[in-house]
Order: structure tokens, then sequence, then C-alpha cells
């Protein structure tokens, strides 16, 4: 009770104050929240990242080894030619999940050291069991991508030394495939939705977010993370369904906000496939960003990419979804974040990215130009081929961009 009192002070306190400036930066937002909840500093942040990586005990599962088998990586064949293993070289997983893209580079590769990060606890331990197959290849991190460089030093990796990168941003299988994770409207569970709640019990769980906040911050949270444009009906209908109340499970959240609109429209949506997905789904994904701050974190990566990577390096990074891919890529045009023209196509990455930029990238970015670091290894954007689509649909909407660094 307590953490939703002070989730939605700090949420109206920056809320009201960013209306006054006309723009709601709602992933600024996010991170005070996140860094009010925590009550940490982000030197604080970095040396627990480093010690619990090294010291803590994570929970047993009687699943971890089936993961491997139930998670499907996307575009396997598409990252492993994209990045080009050689003998010798050193890689970045930034998102190991059940160590697909791992596998597949050592398959490849096997003479290579791969540094497998992720910031699931429950991928963090599969990467440990795969590293006793390859003691000398594999090097498991446990860690956010804000916390990836005290990582990376911590473990021997310097600046401008590693060959290649792959991040493979959003949810694994495994999570969405766990009720007890509360990803997935479709398993009921706890309303839960962090990525590591292991590490951090006390930050704000999705059950927080839709009892605390008012309908007005509701509602910008499903229209800017959920590209809802329902949002206001829906928020609405969350307030109204909490007041009698409180909303602790998927399946109660995914009904109350399917009782917003008329029973045809419950799966009157479709997706890639043409296939009816559920009236909720955009509301649990603009929860889920929110709740894990992923755009914030995704740029953090992409930037620690760049740093770690030698020139000639390369990155190979995969999206799904339109604000994930919009960063992806402006960050790889070198397009600067903060320039005002153009808002209706930028608005959104603006809002997520405005408080990230330094005075440096201010200075490298010109106004309205372009100056990239970056020499595409496509023409144009990648994505799943037929074949891949029907083996693993959930990675129909994946996006692969790649690029060697200059």
């Amino acid at each position: 009770k307590m953490l939703s009192q002070c989730l939605c002070q700090v949420y109206k306190c920056l809320f009201l104050r960013n209306l006054k400036l006309s723009s709601v930066n709602v992933a600024t937002l996010a991170r005070r929240i996140h860094s009010s909840a925590k009550k940490l500093s982000d030197c604080e942040l970095k040396e627990q990242a480093v010690q619990k990586c090294e010291t803590e005990e994570l929970p047993q599962s009687t699943e971890n080894n089936n993961f491997g088998r139930l998670h499907i990586p996307v575009m396997l064949e598409e990252v492993v030619n994209c990045l080009s293993p050689q003998p010798g070289q050193r890689f970045l997983d930034m998102t190991f999940g059940a160590g697909g893209h791992t596998t597949a580079l050592l398959e490849k590769a096997s003479d290579i050291t791969i540094y497998a990060l992720d910031r699931d606890p429950t991928a963090y331990k599969i990467a440990q069991q795969l590293s006793e197959s390859y003691p000398k290849q594999i090097r498991a991190l446990l860690g956010q991508f804000s916390q990836s460089e005290a990582l990376l030093i911590s473990s021997g990796v310097e600046p401008g030394t590693l060959d290649g990168v792959v991040l493979d941003a959003g949810c694994s299988s495994m999570q969405f495939d766990t009720p007890e994770r509360g990803f997935s409207l479709q398993k009921d569970g706890p309303l839960d939705m962090r990525m590591d709640s292991d590490r951090y019990p006390d930050m704000p769980t999705a059950a927080d977010v839709v009892n605390a906040l008012d309908q007005q911050a509701l509602a910008s949270i499903l229209r800017t993370y959920g590209e809802e444009r329902h949002a206001k009906k829906i928020a609405s209908a969350i307030v109204q369904a909490r007041s009698i109340y409180p909303i602790t499970r998927t399946q109660q959240l995914a009904s109350i906000v399917a009782g917003a609109f008329p029973a045809s429209a419950l799966y009157a949506r479709r997706d890639l496939l043409q296939r009816p997905t559920h009236v909720a789904t955009k509301t649990f994904q603009g929860l889920r960003i929110f709740v894990n701050d992923e755009l914030h974190e995704l740029f953090i990566g992409l930037k620690t990419a760049e740093k770690f990577l030698k020139p000639g390096g390369r990155l190979v990074a995969l999206s799904f979804h339109s604000l994930e891919d919009r960063i992806i890529k402006r960050f790889l045009h070198g397009i600067d974040m903060t320039e005002k023209h153009n808002l209706g196509s930028r608005q959104k990455i603006r809002q997520a990215l405005k408080n990230c930029s330094t005075e440096e990238d201010t200075q490298e970015f010109p106004h309205g130009k372009s100056n990239s670091k970056w020499i595409f290894i496509q023409k144009k954007v990648l994505t799943p081929q037929a074949k891949d689509i029907q083996t693993n649909p959930r990675g129909r909407s994946a996006k692969l961009r790649a690029a060697i660094k200059r």
C-alpha cells in the first residue's frame, strides 16, 4: 500500500510539472519513479550490479532445463550471418534469454568468447548452466542494459574491444509462458510484469501502476507505450473497476479492458498473420514497457554497444514493435533525438529519450543533421522469412537492423 501511495504521489507531482512544459515525458517519469522506489543512486546501482552478478543466489526452478526447448530464437540465421563470427573474436549477447543466439554463434565458430547478459535471473541461471559446457567461451552476466558497462568492465572487458553485439529487445517466450511472471493475458497470474522481480522485489509492479495512478496518467502510459488509440476509454474502465476491488490478476485486467468494448470488438483486431488478437494486448504491452523502463534501457544498451565495439565491430539489433524500431533506426542514423522538427513522426521517441542525450551528443549531431557512426550491413530492415514465422509465430513482427561501427 505504501509503495502504491509513493508511486501515485511521485507520478502526480512530475506529471503536473511536465504538463506546464507542454510535453509529457512519460519515460522520464518512469525512471524517476523507479529511482524513488529503489532509493539508490546510479553509482550504487552499478556497484550492486557487479555484486549481485558475483554473489547472488538465484531461486531454483525445475523448469530451467526446458526453457531452451520452449524458446525459439528469432531470425537466427540472419543474426549469425550479420555478425559473421570468426575464431578468437569476442561478442556480447545483451539479451541472452534461453541462449539461442549464443549457442548458434558457438556452433558457427567455437573458438570465440561470448559475454551473456540478461536482467532476468532465470535467464542468467541458464547462462551459468551453459557456461559449464563452455567454460572458456561463455561468461554469464546478470544485470540491466544500464548496468552492463559496469559489468563488462568488472569482467575485464575494455571499451572498444568487442567484435560484435546482438541485442534482442522485448520479452522472451519463457517470460510469457510462465503465468507467475504476469506477462501474459492468456494465462492467469499475478499482475506483475517485472523482468527482474527476484532481484528488486520492492520495485513497482503492473498492479501497483493500475491501482495507484490517476486516469490521465494511465491513459498517457497506454497511449505512449502501448500505442493504444482507445487509451482514455481503457483508463476510465480501470479506474472504475479498482474503486470496487483491487486489480491484482492478469485475466482480471484483461476482462476489465474487454468490458470497455462491445463483445464484437473483443477479437476484432488482427495481427500480421491476420489472426485475431485480444483487445487488451496493447494495454499489456504499454504496462510492461513502463514497468521495466524498456525504452530508456534500450537506448542505454545501444550506447553501451557503441562504446564497447571496436572499429569494424558489428551490431545486430532486433525489435518487436514500432517504438523499439524507431529508437534503433534513429540511433544508427545518428539522428538527434532532441531535435524539434517533424514531431509527428518522432514525438514518441522524443518522449522516451528526451533526457538521455548529453551535451556531447548535442554537439556531435548538429541540429537537423544526421552524422552516423555506422555503416549498414543491409540496405533495408530485415524481417522474418515465411519458414521462421511458421516455426515461431511470436517472432512475426521482428525487425532486424545490422551495422558496422566506423
